[in-house]
């Protein structure tokens, strides 16, 4: 039956309101399930408008339905009854998307004869127990300007009213209003959204995980164009100003772009069931089959790209049409005593342009960027603008090469590869760029496509905070901080073929610096370290790094001591260009120990033995005063201890330090830090349940773990592990380390399952040591489930490297040789597979 006709059937039996929600709940949800299938239909703006209207139909029947409760089978003429019903916000623009709330006005005017508040009161009931996600305001129209001032964001939302049902007399007096609002403190309202939308942008980064909605390019920034528009403009619709602010292709780009955003938010919220706005990795594969792409990577790289183009229209086009309203008359003198060239500025380290002035060649417009004293530098969007549309024709001339070559040798280069990104140049600058412009990285690691990563590891080079690094930077030539700088902002342009991407990248880079005129020894190392640019943290992170043959390998690769430095200050840009806090004080260790650890080793002509190592450093111990200060026993027993490792990995001063603490130890004693990672340190006579302490800690990911055998039955552990926890934690930890003492406790543990080829046992490794290699899936109680293992086979575990992901894990032991344990490694594959043989 007609949802007309079954309203009418239940107020003609008086049913109840309970009855007539209930009726109107179903059809809502009925309605609802038909969403996914007009999706495929109808994408875009168009979907959503014809959501927006059957929307409207449904408010309309329920405001009908109220007054035929109220007023019987004798209805007032609609116009009659001084209520208007208007839709705001993107339901008023016609963009209202699947899942977000429906925000209404309700306007009123109190008239004899007429309950306004019962009406409106009854409507809101049978609104939200029917279903509808309702945001609503109630206004009495005289109280309708006196509101818009209280709160910017009400009068936002009110310039996008839109009238639904009512009265038609309501609604005219409503329009006056509004149009009486849009007009009041025009420069204040304008100032404050532009304000607003530059902190969202801050809060709101490019990222490969956009939010479509909030994110710099999002929708946001679509509708404070139109919000400006609408202010001084008085428009309702931004295509309106086509030939008057933009041209007709500038308005096309734009609007097509906005339209892939529209399908992408209404995908989500279909896929989620919710007000999901980003889109996050685990919903890219069903957004990109609901919109028809084929490739995952080509559709986000569309969205970004689409919100790069929104961005820029957005930046150029706002500011265009604020100007007359920043015009201070003060600052003219200060303009024309900053005069850079005709039309173009510099004042408080900010660049602008006029927008009355020509597009210039791209050669001027470098020429310009040269010849600026060399700070970082800001760029007004007339500037933008000139750049965005700079005339420039392929292939470059060398004359443009030389300017690149000259703007790479300045202190401050980030500034100036972001104005080529936001004008959308930096592909036909650097033609390296073309294939990995908008990129996305789907590895789980990197938080930026390939081009703003490249950019930001510029900025990281730039701005380095490690000190032992930065003085290795200011030691470098002025030429060697070009050839730098060149190879940080190209080592990941390889992406985006199926060949190694350092193999690409190295050679596409040979291209670009002969146009620069690089010396052949430095197009060279231009090749070596693009091609070893993920060498350095790869096996600072994942392997051995004081085994000498892990360190001879490593740098038969990089080939000589300036390649290592490079390399080095490259990694550090390379992570902290990632994003978020890769960068850490674990792997700076980690790089810092391979670094000087490979120094050692190349300022060596003959081959450094383990032993030749260990007499270096015990000598640099001996030399310090503290050691001096130590008794004799003690130095004594200090320098005796077996393993090579334990000075291998510790500066001397840190050495002498536990050697004085393994001493003063009765039965046991620990510390726990909690600066940056949470780290633990035990010293202990008496014997470890480490399977134990490993275990209650498996919710926590572990990254390295030491284990060394001192003097006088002190046995000496280090744990540091990824996370860090509160304050509120660290007595929990504490009794879990106090614990870890008894040998009597166990912990059941947690179904592990490691096949025997993920298994890898060198006995070779050195005369008196071995090594166990695990590569497997990352599970929680791993690491204490294999030390487990190593204790029932009486294994002394020396030390142990550990690297996870979010899905795998290369953890890799070192054991003493012992109890003919390389006789019998079956042993091992047996006992570690056990649980993986059970589970089959």
């Amino acid at each position: 039956m007609d949802i007309v006709l079954q309203i009418e059937d239940i107020i003609e039996k008086n049913g109840s309101d309970f009855e007539l929600s209930k009726l109107f709940k179903a059809y809502i949800d009925e309605y609802k399930t038909s969403l996914p299938e007009l999706f495929t239909k109808n994408q875009g703006k168009d979907f959503l408008v014809r959501h927006t209207k059957q929307l409207d139909s449904i408010i309309s029947l329920m405001y009908k339905t109220v007054l035929r409760r109220v007023f019987g089978n004798y209805i007032p003429m609609r116009n009659s009854i001084p209520i208007a019903i208007v839709a705001l916000g993107s339901y008023g623009r016609e963009q209202l998307c699947v899942h977000s709330d429906i925000d209404l006005l309700i306007v009123y005017e109190k008239v004899d004869g007429f309950n306004s508040e019962l009406i409106i009161e009854k409507f809101f009931y049978l609104a939200l127990d029917g279903g509808l996600k309702l945001g609503h305001r109630v206004h009495e129209l005289k109280d309708l300007f006196p509101a818009s001032n209280e709160d910017i964001t009400i009068r936002t939302s009110l310039m996008e009213a839109r009238f639904i049902t009512g009265s038609n007399f309501a609604w005219h007096a409503t329009t006056k209003e509004l149009n009486k609002i849009r007009l009041y403190n025009q420069k204040e309202f304008i100032f404050a959204k532009v304000e607003e939308a530059q902190i969202r942008r801050k809060k709101y980064p490019n990222s490969m995980q956009p939010n479509i909605k909030e994110s710099v390019g999002g929708l946001r920034d679509s509708n404070l164009i139109f919000w400006v528009a609408h202010t001084i403009y008085g428009v309702t619709a931004l295509k309106d100003l086509t030939q008057k602010l933009f041209s007709e292709e500038e308005y096309r780009d734009y609007r097509s772009a906005l339209e892939l955003l529209f399908r992408v938010r209404s995908a989500l919220h279909l896929i989620t069931h919710k007000q999901e706005d980003r889109l996050l990795l685990e919903h890219i594969p069903e957004v990109t089959r609901m919109l028809g792409f084929r490739n995952q990577q080509k559709m986000v790289t569309k969205v970004l790209e689409a919100q790069w183009r929104i961005s820029n229209f957005t930046q150029i086009f706002v500011k265009k049409m604020v100007r007359p309203y920043l015009c201070d008359m003060s600052y003219v003198a200060k303009f024309r005593h900053n005069r850079i060239s005709k039309g173009i500025y510099e004042l408080d380290d900010r660049i602008f342009a006029s927008f009355n002035l020509k597009v210039q060649n791209v050669d001027n417009l470098l020429e310009i960027l040269v010849k600026l004293p060399d700070k970082f530098y800001h760029f007004d969007a007339g500037f933008l603008n000139q750049f965005t549309y700079a005339k420039i024709s392929p292939p470059l001339k060398p004359k443009t090469h030389m300017l690149l070559k000259d703007l790479l040798k300045k202190r401050h280069m980030y500034c100036f590869l972001k104005l080529f990104y936001d004008a959308g140049i930096l592909h036909h600058l650097f033609t390296n760029f073309k294939k990995v412009l908008h990129l996305p990285q789907f590895d789980g690691y990197h938080h930026y496509p390939v081009d703003i990563h490249s950019i930001k590891c510029v900025e990281a080079l730039e701005n380095i905070q490690d000190p032992f690094i930065k003085e290795l930077y200011d030691e470098f030539s002025e030429d060697e901080k070009v050839l730098l700088k060149v190879v940080t902002l190209f080592h990941d342009t390889g992406k985006g073929r199926k060949q190694d991407h350092s193999e690409v990248g190295a050679k596409l880079i040979v291209p670009f610096v002969k146009k620069l005129k690089f010396k052949e020894e430095e197009i060279q190392r231009c090749v070596t370290l693009v091609k070893q640019h993920v060498t350095m943290s790869s096996v600072a992170f994942k392997q051995n790094i004081h085994n000498e043959k892990t360190l001879y390998k490593f740098m038969s690769s990089v080939q000589d001591i300036k390649n290592l430095k490079l390399l080095y200050v490259l990694t550090y840009a390379d992570i902290n260009g990632v994003g978020g806090d890769v960068y850490n004080s674990f792997n700076s260790k980690l790089l810092y120990d391979l670094y000087t650890s490979a120094l050692e080793v190349a300022q060596n002509l003959g081959r450094i033995t383990d032993a030749t190592k260990r007499i270096n450093i015990e000598k640099r111990v001996q030399k310090l005063p503290e050691f001096l200060q130590l008794p004799k026993l003690l130095q004594t027993k200090l320098l005796r201890v077996e393993s090579n490792l334990f000075f291998f990995k510790h500066t001397p001063i840190d050495i002498i330090k536990i050697a004085k603490k393994a001493k003063e130890t009765k039965e046991y004693d620990y510390s726990i830090h909690v600066d940056g990672s949470l780290s633990i340190e035990i010293y202990r006579r008496i014997p470890l349940n480490i399977s134990y302490l490993l275990a209650k800690l498996s919710h926590l990911d572990v990254a390295s773990m030491e284990i060394f055998t001192l003097f006088d039955d002190v046995k000496y552990f280090k744990i540091e592990f990824i996370e860090n926890i509160g304050s509120n934690e660290i007595i929990e930890v504490e009794n879990i380390v106090k614990n870890a003492f008894d040998m009597n406790l166990h912990v059941e543990m947690k179904n592990v399952i490691i096949d025997k080829k993920e298994i890898a046992i060198d006995c070779e490794h050195s005369l008196t040591h071995a090594e166990v290699s695990v590569h497997t899936q990352n599970q929680k109680g791993l690491l204490a489930y294999i030390m487990e293992c190593f204790e029932k086979l009486n294994i002394n575990i020396v030390t142990a490297k550990i690297h996870s992901t979010k899905h795998k894990v290369r953890d890799s032991f070192l054991m003493e040789k012992q109890n003919d344990i390389c006789n019998n490694v079956e042993k091992i594959y047996e006992l570690l597979t056990k649980t993986s043989d059970k589970g089959n």
